[in-house]
């Protein structure tokens, strides 16, 4: 007998600031005090999943959390002429709320509802290795130069961890270092691409990150939207000879990528911004990817566990896409226990001081791993009074991160 009928009486978001960008949450209070917990995220190119969340909210009152299925599907026929995007990432966020109420009100941890772990702890991979501290104006000290990558190349083993990411750099006649992301607006080049500057800068970078790093340390290259189908094969033949655990990269068409897979020397992971399993199901019928990486928070946790079946249908592993907050990171770590198809967790060590003020508890890491807690629900939560400490960013968002452009007129 279920020992609450866990029916929602309330549903409201908050956020905080981390610096650069806002932290957001989902808060779902049933009848009984029972509090589940969500992350969600505007700041990757998604602005309005809040306002979203607070539309179609009304219609969860009066239901009972532990049909978190029925109650999906309810919001999904209400929203279907606009699935995908703000609206698919709400109602991902509202699964997630939704299954943390259910661990709880059975007094479990997530991962039992998904089946249960098949493993104690997860490999992570640091993420946004040298991109984080190269916002000099939130990280001190900060990354401006290549002695800078050398030694946060040092330091991720030196940590204790065996893998690291990175992303695009080029290099300068004196060797200071700028990120290059055309596909996010740096700089502004709307054709992505890929000149030789670009090819040489980052040749340098991965090499100089291996010779510092040592031989020991995985590493991972991601492309993010920053080239067409010509650039990344470009990049591809130019670190060819390079070893690297996987190389990352995103486009929306399937074939594709599956030419690109077809020419790479190295796995080829991407997915992050697919929303359901039928986005993901051309990439995996094209045999497109060698780790399909899928975003939990957008998806929902219980989703996912449908798109990786998916994928272990076709052979393919998954990972996390998981560069937000630390709930974020045990929602996924939850996701990742339990998906027996899994290659690696992402997540990001770099952080504002006040990432650990805000939350009940924090990822345990040891040894590269993180260690899954037993506690029911999600196993952190945000602390209200502290969220208040650190109001949110007005209007926080990858549209603020660079001028807009402006063309003569």
């Amino acid at each position: 007998m279920m020992p609450t009928k866990a029916i929602i009486s309330d549903v409201k978001t908050l956020s905080c600031s981390n610096s650069w960008r806002n932290y957001n949450f989902l808060k779902i209070t049933t009848e009984d005090g029972i509090v589940g917990w969500s992350e969600f995220d505007e700041y990757f190119g998604s602005p309005g999943v809040g306002a979203a969340i607070n539309q179609i909210a009304p219609r969860m009152i009066g239901k009972s959390a532990m049909h978190h299925e029925h109650i999906r599907e309810d919001l999904r026929n209400v929203t279907r002429p606009g699935s995908g995007g703000v609206v698919g990432q709400a109602l991902g966020a509202i699964e997630n709320a939704l299954l943390d109420i259910k661990a709880k009100a059975l007094d479990v941890p997530c991962h039992v509802l998904l089946g249960g772990k098949v493993r104690d702890r997860i490999r992570v991979y640091w993420s946004h290795c040298v991109s984080y501290r190269t916002r000099t104006q939130h990280f001190s000290p900060g990354i401006t130069d290549i002695e800078g990558v050398k030694q946060i190349a040092r330091e991720v083993g030196e940590k204790g961890f065996t893998a690291l990411k990175t992303n695009i750099f080029r290099y300068d006649a004196e060797d200071r270092i700028e990120p290059w992301s055309p596909g996010f607006g740096r700089p502004y080049e709307t054709g992505r691409n890929v000149e030789r500057k670009t090819l040489e800068g980052l040749r340098r970078h991965l090499e100089v990150m291996r010779a510092e790093a040592g031989p020991d340390i995985d590493m991972l290259l991601d492309l993010n939207f920053n080239a067409k189908t010509d650039g990344y094969l470009k990049i591809l033949r130019e670190i060819d000879d390079l070893d690297l655990f996987w190389v990352e990269l995103d486009t929306l068409d399937p074939e594709a990528l599956a030419y690109i897979r077809s020419q790479s020397r190295h796995p080829i992971a991407s997915c992050e911004t697919l929303i359901g399993l039928q986005q993901f199901l051309p990439f995996f019928r094209a045999q497109a990817v060698d780790v399909a990486i899928i975003d939990t928070p957008w998806n929902g946790v219980w989703q996912s566990m449908k798109i990786a079946a998916a994928a272990e249908a076709y052979e393919t592993n998954v990972a996390c896409h998981n560069f937000y907050g630390h709930l974020c990171t045990m929602m996924n770590a939850h996701f990742c226990a339990a998906v027996p198809n899994l290659t690696i967790m992402e997540t990001d060590i770099d952080r504002i001081g006040w990432d650990a003020e805000i939350f009940t508890h924090l990822p345990e890491f040891q040894d590269g791993y993180l260690i899954l807690p037993d506690r029911p629900g999600w196993g952190t939560e945000p602390i209200e009074a502290a969220l208040a400490d650190h109001p949110p960013v007005p209007g926080a968002g990858m549209w603020q991160r660079t001028e807009a452009s402006r063309l003569s007129v």
